[in-house]
């Protein structure tokens, strides 16, 4: 996607900085793949089990999950990636034109902070994978010791994707995607083959508030991906079509989670401890015969191994947001030896790995969103990004704001954080407004978050949008801006 480098495979040395125009050559489609590979994870499986045997919905509600929990997760996650195509900027270098570079310290490391959970979850699993194949192949049984060795081989592998850079990232997505694509079509012509349809079809219905429920479970994955939408998309040129980033994030998303949210669904009808298991992975040697089950665990490995390089790409940035003055490369290593830690210790300790992770997703989406409130309803009225302002963090800077904080963004976040965990309930944590409360209690907090925190945005009074020079032009040429100041400090306003 960018020429920044001389090849596809080439290390990436661009940090957070704001990419020039000559360079932004990338094209909207090259992020499909891109979407396809944050989501080939067999989680979605273990996640569509749940539906049927913990929450007792019947097949077409799950159908309905399925639909819904891509289209309004990666509906958001379209939305603030047009905010990179904009700007030519990660999103939490971005974000300092929001928050103040001071104030930006506070959402940033939160969400660097949550990141290390997320990749955890990820490489215990890709660990899991690896497991279940040599069994498998070999008849070799997980012990400790080799718990160890494959989640260290696993966070390896990672590093070194995600160190490589976007044009390493996005080439091993568009692969992945092809193969997984392949071998899907094959498990569901098995399990069409195999399954007891009867059975499934008999499977009476459960209430709407589960389905909320479901919704909500899956949907907060998507979520996670939120505020890294813009690291996908600075290489875009400011011409690209708003309604494509959003269509390539909703379209790659549910060509996977539809399917395999419905697979694990059809799968627990038959096995249901599935959504129990401590193993989130070792079930598909159960359920499919050795000739499908190693190449799709393998694809599966794979597709953990992507994810995890995404979400290592852009926690580097975040790194270098907080301040971390080293390349971005060995910015990515510190969540590597992170994740390799905590892995560790919810591969041996955990007693539940399924519990440990809808409880850790239902308060990562909460951290996640009260920035998407606050960054999203920003977007109403920013058109453009100054790029010196975001680069300069001293008291000179564009984005100073008062005393490096914009009050308005950083109290609107601290209000709809703390409001959203109040309404949200988990295995680990439970609100006090969660209970008898449809948004806390099924599973929403993160909605009632963004809309907090977006809401109260808006109302506060706001420092002024400096323009920087150009402005004029770059909004129309997004096509969305209907007025946009001079740098006399006059306020742009802009539709997403």
């Amino acid at each position: 996607m960018s020429k920044t480098v001389e090849t596809e495979g080439a290390l990436e040395t661009r940090g957070i900085e704001q990419v020039p125009d000559h360079e932004r050559t990338g094209r909207t489609r090259e992020l499909f793949p891109t979407w396809v590979g944050a989501n080939i994870s067999v989680l979605l499986l273990t996640m569509g089990a749940s539906l049927v045997v913990a929450y007792h919905l019947n097949i077409w509600q799950a159908l309905v999950v399925a639909v819904a929990a891509p289209v309004v997760s990666y509906g958001l996650v379209g939305l603030i990636g047009i905010a990179g195509k904009r700007g030519g900027a990660p999103g939490m270098a971005l974000s300092r034109a929001v928050f103040g570079q001071r104030g930006n310290l506070l959402p940033g490391s939160l969400i660097w902070v949550a990141r290390w959970g997320w990749e955890t979850i990820n490489a215990v699993t890709g660990a899991y994978a690896m497991l279940s194949i040599l069994e498998i192949l070999f008849g070799i049984k997980a012990n400790s010791v080799l718990d160890m060795v494959t989640l260290l081989v696993f966070v390896v592998a990672t590093f070194a994707i995600s160190g490589l850079g976007i044009n390493a990232v996005q080439k091993c997505n568009k692969y992945a995607t092809y193969f997984f694509g392949a071998f899907s079509v094959l498990v569901l012509v098995y399990l069409a083959v195999k399954t007891d349809w009867s059975k499934v079809m008999d499977h009476s219905a459960g209430s709407t508030a589960a389905v909320i429920t479901g919704i909500g479970m899956i949907a907060a994955g998507g979520v996670s991906w939120i505020p890294t939408a813009p690291d996908f998309t600075r290489y875009l040129p400011r011409t690209a079509s708003s309604k494509a980033i959003v269509g390539t994030a909703v379209g790659g998303a549910g060509v996977v989670v539809l399917p395999m949210v419905l697979m694990g669904a059809v799968m627990a009808v038959a096995t249901p401890d599935l959504a129990s298991a401590t193993d989130p992975v070792s079930f598909l040697g159960k359920i499919l015969p050795t000739w499908i089950a190693v190449p799709y665990l393998f694809i599966a490995l794979v597709g953990m191994l992507l994810i995890n390089s995404m979400s290592m790409y852009s926690a580097g940035f975040t790194a270098q947001t907080l301040g971390f003055k080293v390349p971005r490369h060995w910015a990515v290593s510190v969540n590597a030896v992170i994740s390799l830690v905590f892995g560790g210790v919810l591969m041996l300790v955990a007693t539940s790995f399924m519990g440990s992770f809808i409880a850790f997703l239902s308060l990562l989406a909460v951290a996640f969103s009260a920035w998407v409130g606050v960054f999203g309803a920003d977007m109403f009225r920013r058109t453009e990004y100054d790029g010196r302002a975001m680069a300069d963090t001293s008291r000179t800077s564009a984005y100073w704001y008062k005393g490096g904080f914009s009050p308005a963004a950083v109290a609107a976040w601290a209000i709809g954080l703390v409001s959203g965990l109040m309404f949200t309930t988990s295995d680990w944590f439970t609100g006090p407004l969660a209970k008898n409360n449809l948004i806390g209690e099924y599973g929403l907090g993160w909605v009632a978050t963004i809309v907090i925190s977006g809401v109260l945005y808006m109302v506060l009074p706001k420092p002024r949008i400096e323009a920087p020079a150009g402005a004029e032009e770059a909004a129309r040429a997004d096509g969305t801006a209907e007025s946009v100041s001079g740098r006399t400090g006059g306020q742009a306003t802009a539709a997403v």
